[in-house]
């Protein structure tokens, strides 16, 4: 039996639905509201101990960390395969993976939380109820990196290095799709299946334009989405009022995020 507690809107969630998708399985899912702060209820942290999603339950045993949930995916049900059979384009999958863990991900926070997220964090809440929730968070240092960027936005001192590291994954996909269709070389990999929720998350910030000046990667995130797995696992999960928030809070920011990435 396999079961999933996510959250629809979570980038790390995201993958690895789309990994799943991407095998044909079956799930059981448990949609945990992080803005509720599911993910810090004593049962959850009974299963995943760092407060965060995803968590892949099978057969009882729980498995943590996105990137360790889909590299066992794919060693527990080998076909159809998500890592390149070369071991050359298998090193080069497992530098996208491993960037995710080393800031990128961080980064798509930060952006998000300071352009969007943090009206939804703030609404209806009191100082102390905010400062409530934010100590939630298990671990110091995201803590400390949320609370900035919830209560300071685009002030946040997080913000700007955010957006440059975002431009750098872009810049960085770009010159590896230019040796190859998919980010990895010639097969479709799990590198694809990380970076596919950090280029959806740009898209709905309304940054879009990013990925169209990079006509590579414009080319890799529509045959991405164009992908029945992209449908099942992130297009028919959207929520549509964290997609309207980012919609709108996305183009209200846009101008300063777009001079931002050109200036350096």
């Amino acid at each position: 039996m396999l079961e999933l507690h996510h959250n629809a809107m979570s980038t790390c969630s995201q993958k690895v639905r789309l990994a799943l998708a991407e095998k044909g399985l079956a799930w059981t899912g448990h949609h945990l509201d992080l803005r509720a702060g599911d993910q810090h209820r004593p049962d959850y942290l009974a299963l995943n101990a760092g407060g965060v999603v995803p968590t892949l339950v099978h057969d009882g045993r729980p498995v943590i960390e996105s990137a360790v949930i889909n590299e066992y995916i794919d060693d527990a049900w080998p076909e159809p395969a998500l890592r390149p059979a070369d071991a050359y384009e298998r090193a080069r999958m497992r530098l996208w993976t491993r960037q995710l863990d080393e800031g990128l991900h961080a980064a798509s926070a930060t952006a998000s939380a300071c352009i969007a997220f943090r009206y939804q964090f703030l609404a209806g809440k009191t100082d102390e109820e905010v400062r409530a929730a934010l100590a939630g968070y298990v671990d110091p240092a995201k803590r400390a990196r949320m609370s900035e960027n919830v209560l300071e936005g685009v002030r946040s001192a997080h913000f700007r290095p955010a957006i440059l590291r975002l431009r750098r994954m872009l810049d960085d996909m770009e010159a590896a799709l230019g040796t190859g269709k998919w980010l990895a070389g010639e097969s479709y990999s799990l590198a694809d299946i990380a970076l596919a929720p950090y280029a959806t998350r740009l898209d709905h910030l309304q940054l879009g334009g990013e990925i169209a000046r990079r006509p590579r990667v414009a080319g890799w995130y529509e045959a991405v989405r164009a992908r029945p797995a992209y449908r099942a696992a992130l297009t028919e999960r959207f929520l549509p009022d964290f997609v309207a928030l980012m919609a709108e809070k996305g183009a209200g920011h846009r101008a300063e995020v777009e001079a931002t990435m050109a200036g350096g």
